[in-house]
């Protein structure tokens, strides 16, 4: 338990994984702010289920940040607030650099204005671009192939510079595929327009798509199809306050992977969501998309081993299971 409750101000607070790190900060005793420009968040789950104050603002505006640092005492920040398409982002690379990489320059200097120097800061495993190995470890060669990987390798870059120039602390983390939802049902994922296998396979079985559409089945895997590492979004949140826990008591910055260390197929997920949910999905075949590897599973080895994190959900029918609880809540 944190003492006399340190207040961490969470960027992208209102979106998916964010508000799932605010309720897990809540439960682990952290007082929470969250700074959101409800462009992708929602204000009705911050006031319905978080119960935390939101104060909206945008971190390409310098003004905004300062004000809230002006007005509360921060003790650390989580830093999620991002574009994260990676196709627009290829027909954008303008906006993701503007958002994702000046926006958290934006955010840095004002932490340092206002003498912060700890962010936990949400990365990607996209950095990697098509990797040599399987399972990826945080060494693997950096080959980022989409200007969202990019930006979010020049954050990480910016954030060692920053460490070796002002001694500003970082825990990053680099997420495989987000899935899942909170257990209980109060919270998921909720995208507009929605481009993750999961929701958009569930969606098929609610019968609001005709089909999934899956993308090449000829790759060197055991069923032909692309094999991803699916991590359940509480379990992304339970790594980050165990990496805020670790920055405030005075830890190096660090450099961590989350994953499950599991890989699943893209026929397995959409056989498993049918056994699920107990329905039929419809699946259109087609040829494989430009630069989508084999492939792409992290080992968690050192997180597990700095850190203490441990997955509670790593099986593929919990992660579906609670998903699929929220969408007929919340698109029923």
């Amino acid at each position: 338990m944190p003492e006399q409750k340190s207040t961490i101000l969470v960027t992208g607070g209102a979106g998916y994984i964010g508000s799932h790190a605010v309720l897990a900060l809540k439960q682990a005793g952290y007082e929470v702010v969250i700074f959101d420009n409800l462009e992708y968040g929602h204000q009705e789950l911050v006031d319905r289920v978080l119960g935390v104050e939101l104060f909206v603002g945008d971190t390409r505006d310098r003004s905004a940040l300062d004000q809230v640092f002006a007005t509360h005492k921060i003790d650390a920040v989580m830093h999620f607030a991002a574009y994260i398409a990676v196709g627009e982002s290829v027909e954008q690379p303008g906006m993701y650099y503007t958002n994702n990489v000046v926006g958290t320059l934006n955010l840095l200097e004002a932490m340092r204005a206002a003498k912060i120097d700890k962010l936990v800061f949400s990365s990607t495993c996209a950095v990697y671009g098509i990797p040599p190995m399987t399972p990826i470890v945080e060494d693997c060669p950096f080959a980022p192939i989409s200007p969202y990987a990019t930006s979010k390798l020049m954050v990480e870059n910016i954030l060692s510079d920053f460490d070796t120039a002002y001694g500003f602390k970082s825990v990053r983390f680099r997420y495989f595929n987000a899935s899942g939802a909170d257990p209980s049902g109060r919270l998921g994922e909720d995208h507009t327009p929605e481009t993750h296998l999961i929701p958009l396979i569930l969606f098929t079985a609610m019968g609001k798509r005709e089909h999934i559409s899956v993308y090449g089945t000829d790759y060197p895997t055991p069923d032909g199809t692309c094999i991803r590492d699916y991590i359940h979004v509480q379990d992304l949140a339970t790594a980050h306050v165990l990496g805020l826990s670790y920055l405030l008591a005075g830890g190096d910055s660090q450099v961590f992977n989350l994953g499950n260390g599991n890989g699943y197929s893209v026929q397995e997920v959409i056989e498993t969501a049918r056994q699920v949910t107990g329905k039929e999905i419809k699946v259109v075949f087609g040829d494989r998309r430009a630069g989508d590897p084999s492939i792409l599973v992290g080992s968690s080895d050192r997180v597990r081993q700095v850190l203490g994190w441990q997955p509670e959900y790593p099986q593929l029918e919990d992660i579906i299971a609670h998903a699929w609880q929220w969408h007929q809540v919340r698109h029923g």
